[in-house]
């Protein structure tokens, strides 16, 4: 590819058939790479996956050649997001713990604090999948419901509808407002 394609803007732009190979290519290496960053692998699978989607979501801006770099970014940056927020939760966390008189130490509360995440974890599991979708979008990434709307081809309506009923079903089955 010549430098004056590029500059002429007209490369040849990705589509599905490229992210297939790129896909096949790369994805093992991308989720090795956060993974060892990370170390959890559950993790890391799902930030390579949500490196293919934004990479999908900028393919009008992607070059061909530079395509493995691109992805390589994307899933780095959402490696280093996912560490900051971990960071914060768990600042969060202590901070609650030292309020609440606990220590990351006592037993009981790290036996209280498994036995929520898994009840947290179950119930969610059981939110229909669509409102799963919404909750999880709002609430992990940080999405609001017309950036969520657009990425769903939804209306907002339809979005908070599904947001009510998650969280409905969360406040039942966990006896907490939310």
């Amino acid at each position: 590819m010549t430098s004056k394609n590029i500059k002429d803007s007209k490369h040849p732009k990705i589509n599905e058939q490229d992210l297939k190979i790129l896909f096949d290519q790369y994805f093992e290496s991308i989720k090795n790479f956060i993974y060892y960053k990370l170390g959890d692998i559950d993790a890391a699978e799902d930030i390579a996956q949500e490196a293919y989607i934004k990479f999908w979501e900028a393919r009008e801006k992607v070059i061909k050649d530079t395509a493995k770099t691109y992805l390589y970014t994307i899933a780095n940056n959402l490696a280093m997001n996912y560490i900051k927020h971990n960071k914060v939760v768990l600042q969060f966390e202590q901070k609650q713990n030292k309020k609440d008189g606990e220590t990351e130490t006592n037993p009981e509360f790290k036996m209280e604090l498994n036995e929520f995440q898994h009840t947290l974890e179950k119930t969610i599991n059981q939110i229909p999948e669509k409102s799963k979708e919404v909750f999880l979008m709002n609430r992990m990434e940080g999405l609001t419901y017309a950036e969520i709307s657009d990425r769903l081809d939804v209306s907002v309506k339809a979005i908070e509808k599904r947001m009510s009923k998650a969280l409905s079903i969360l406040r039942n089955n966990l006896k907490i407002n939310i």
